[in-house]
């Protein structure tokens, strides 16, 4: 599978200016979720991640791969995700109004995570949501206020569910089947590890945080050769039918990140 070479371009939600009530107030929730994506994006463009271990490799036989991927993953501290659908819709909300296209986020255990989801609203305005889940709490942005709440009823998204390194990712590792070396290929400037693999329907819903149920799929990896840290994933589900094409990196292993409360949220 190729990622694709064009991205959607990101449009802006709703703004404070466009409703009737808030001529001389300023969103803060808005500016919440904007400073969230800012510092996404200084943290990428600024992380460590540049400079990896080149030697000593994992041997370059598909279980000892996987096998040293499991302990990594399962070992992860920290991370940022960058999740991408194409294809079919794929909604998180029980009345099908909100259609993920995008996550960007930051992840440190045991579940903290921040993010940056877009959406398209009834197939039509393209909005992008903040996103929290902080000592058992989770918020997230109204689609139509902007105003950060807790997470509404009839919406089933916890942010730190796109990455559970000891309940997502180690077990999805270790239950792989039909593993495969495809080899050793260059990807983002470096070498990694291309695995090609079986997963089952349980792991994959776990790492997509539920956005994909009760379907084994057939599952590509990009792995770090020398800490064994994924990198890279791509695989393609099914809804009603039509095919949904995931796309999923990972960088910043072991980075410092400050997930706080939303702000004007008591913390």
């Amino acid at each position: 599978m190729t990622h694709p070479t064009h991205h959607p371009t990101h449009q802006p939600a709703n703004r404070a200016s466009d409703r009737p009530d808030s001529t001389h107030r300023p969103n803060r929730a808005r500016i919440g979720v904007l400073a969230m994506t800012a510092a996404l994006v200084i943290t990428a463009c600024g992380g460590s991640g540049d400079s990896e271990p080149t030697e000593p490799t994992i041997p370059a036989d598909a279980a000892s791969i996987v096998a040293a991927s499991a302990t990594a993953m399962g070992a992860t501290e920290s991370v940022r995700f960058e999740l991408e659908r194409t294809g079919a819709p794929v909604y998180i909300d029980q009345v099908e109004q909100l259609a993920l296209n995008s996550v960007v986020g930051q992840f440190t255990v045991p579940g903290s995570a921040q993010a940056v989801l877009e959406v398209e609203v009834d197939g039509g305005l393209v909005s992008e949501l903040g996103a929290v889940a902080l000592d058992d709490e989770i918020w997230l942005s109204n689609p139509i206020t902007g105003e950060f709440e807790p997470l509404p009823v009839g919406i089933d998204l916890d942010p730190s569910l796109f990455f559970d390194p000891q309940g997502g990712w180690q077990p999805l590792m270790e239950g792989l089947t039909d593993v495969e070396l495809v080899g050793t290929e260059e990807r983002d400037g470096a070498d990694r590890y291309h695995i090609a693999a079986t997963a089952p329907a349980d792991r994959v819903e776990a790492i997509t945080a539920g956005l994909v149920q009760d379907q084994d799929v057939d599952i590509d990896f990009w792995i770090q050769p020398v800490t064994g840290h994924v990198r890279a994933v791509e695989f393609t589900t099914s809804v009603d039918g039509a095919d949904v094409d995931w796309y999923l990196d990972l960088s910043e292993y072991g980075e410092d990140f400050d997930i706080q409360p939303p702000e004007g949220i008591a913390s």
